[in-house]
């Protein structure tokens, strides 16, 4: 039997479920429905997947925009015993044609027969029909109430959570109701999650892990209030964010370090000192990315006279191949950083700590949560010690069996359950410190350069996008390895402006890295490749540096 099924029908069932609940529509339509609505409508959902024919561990995609539509229709799958798969979402700029070429050959790698799909995307339905993909309209999937969730082991998949990389080449990771039962267990815990006191505020995309697990499964699993609006309503009025933790004193909200960037600017421009009461803010999660300090004493700085702790920010670090989380600092401490010698990082390995002006920082991490193990080793597999820079990888009950790929399953852990998590870093005090992506390191002569401290000297030259600097590998694994800045500037057309910026970018890197970039190349804003959740692919970012 599911755990976690089950305790979503008790905290609907119980007082909670019937008085907390999600709050869609702000800010034109708000409304509030609780669990216990929310399951009412998943259950009549789920009598009509399973009439027609949806089985025990098929798996459903999901492609709608509004949160309130979204919440019943998952719920509805795993109650019909099925694994749910959110769809990435189109945009304005999306070739219809080459979107449902890539979303035909993820439907074909988990092995959808079913598509549920509602607004706005449901005027994409000639499109599924012109391509034979099998769908239900949202508004139409009204059935018998299901009388009892249908039964299925801990070891079914519950969730298949697309990877953020290139849909071309799409991968899921295959999460299953144990795994997602211990991390939900295991962030409770370690962020005192309090059903009856705490309200969750989010923009997050529900077909990222962040917002679908962190912002969506975790409150309506555990019965807390949550306040759910999308990232287009918070990229067109980035200050609703702030708003809405005011007006409904959110206690919780989370988000990568581009919008904590976005959002302080925004209200340091704000003149009245009451606009905003951001008193209530108990955690402000940062852990989608390689957290950017700057970006969050930018967040805390301008937040601060509308009544921000800095002790709220809580810095973590999380996965989709965990379900979510990996480790969370301790609760309202704030962000904690490590200092340590650039060099003896870069050349021997270790984080020496140090207090020079150009100490390397690293935000502390915290323990792995529970029910998690955390290890570094080195390339043979061998046991690093405290403050050794090795490979990190983790072991537990949340840790995903597997992924799906187009060439078929893919098995994830080694002999002894462990996962190599494709990140580089160290261990402190028992606390979890990330230095980067392994593949995305630059290795130059015998030193390791995390691409990170290049982008973020990049991006604090005036006039640069933030959060829109790419550093690139050239001539990986090659004696002549090189590394190039890819920048995106809305002084992209001046010619004379172009060269200054080059000429403060490379001071800059050079100051942060004592390394000059082969190639600094301004594009104007939209030109770099970005993941479906709006990560930069460094990567794909190669092919827009110039040949030599």
């Amino acid at each position: 039997m599911s755990r976690f099924v089950d305790t979503m029908v008790a905290t609907a069932a119980s007082a909670g479920g019937r008085v907390r609940g999600m709050t869609t529509g702000e800010p034109n339509s708000p409304t509030h429905r609780t669990w216990a609505q929310v399951h009412e409508h998943a259950r009549r959902a789920a009598g009509a997947l399973v009439a027609d024919g949806v089985a025990p561990g098929a798996a459903v995609a999901v492609l709608a925009g509004d949160p309130a539509a979204i919440a019943p229709a998952v719920q509805a799958v795993w109650l019909a015993g099925g694994s749910t798969t959110m769809l990435h979402q189109p945009t304005p700029r999306t070739d219809l044609g080459e979107w449902a070429a890539d979303t035909v050959r993820v439907l074909r790698m988990i092995g959808a027969e079913l598509v549920l799909l509602g607004a706005p995307f449901d005027a994409l339905a000639p499109v599924l029909d012109e391509r034979g993909i099998r769908y239900r309209l949202l508004e139409a999937l009204d059935g018998e109430p299901l009388a009892e969730p249908v039964e299925v082991p801990e070891s079914s998949p519950a969730l298949l959570q697309l990877t953020s990389g290139s849909t071309a080449d799409p991968k899921a990771v295959r999460i299953t109701h144990g795994n997602l039962w211990s991390n939900a267990q295991g962030m409770r815990v370690a962020a005192q999650l309090d059903p009856e006191n705490d309200r969750m505020v989010s923009w997050l995309p529900l077909f990222h892990d962040m917002g679908m697990v962190g912002f969506l499964t975790v409150p309506m699993l555990l019965g807390i209030d949550l306040v759910k609006v999308t990232p287009a309503d918070f990229l067109g009025r980035p200050t609703l964010w702030p708003d809405l933790i005011s007006r409904y004193r959110g206690t919780i909200t989370a988000a990568p370090n581009f919008a904590y960037a976005i959002v302080a600017r925004r209200m340091a421009g704000v003149e009245a000192d009451d606009a905003f009461d951001l008193s209530s803010l108990r955690i402000a999660l940062n852990g989608a990315e390689p957290i950017d300090p700057a970006a969050v004493h930018a967040f805390v700085s301008a937040g601060e006279r509308f009544g921000l702790r800095p002790e709220c920010v809580l810095c973590a670090y999380g996965m989709a191949e965990t379900t979510l989380g990996v480790a969370f600092a301790p609760v309202f401490t704030g962000m904690a950083v490590d200092s340590v010698d650039q060099e003896e990082l870069a050349a021997g390995r270790r984080a020496v700590p140090s207090d020079a002006p150009d100490a390397r920082v690293f935000p502390l991490l915290g323990p792995p949560l529970p029910g998690l193990e955390v290890q570094v080793v080195d390339e043979s597999g061998a046991v690093r010690g405290e403050r050794e820079v090795g490979q990190l990888r983790v072991r537990g009950e949340a840790v995903t069996p597997g992924y799906l790929t187009v060439d078929g399953p893919l098995a994830t852990q080694d002999a002894e359950g462990w996962l190599d998590t494709g990140d580089e870093g160290y261990v402190v005090d028992g606390q979890v410190v990330v230095c980067g992506r392994r593949k995305d390191v630059i290795i130059m002569g015998g030193r390791n350069i995390y691409p990170t401290d290049i982008e973020r000297a990049a991006t604090s030259v005036e006039g640069v996008r933030a959060g829109n600097a790419v550093a690139v590998r050239l001539d990986a694994g090659t004696r002549r390895e090189r590394f190039a800045v890819v920048v995106e500037s809305r002084l992209a057309d001046q010619e004379d402006a172009v060269r200054d910026l080059q000429k403060q970018i490379s001071v800059k890197v050079v100051d942060a890295v004592g390394l000059r970039p082969f190639s600094i190349v301004v594009l104007p804003p939209g030109s770099l490749p970005k993941t479906p959740s709006g990560k930069l692919r460094r990567s794909a970012a190669t092919t827009l540096v110039p040949a030599s």
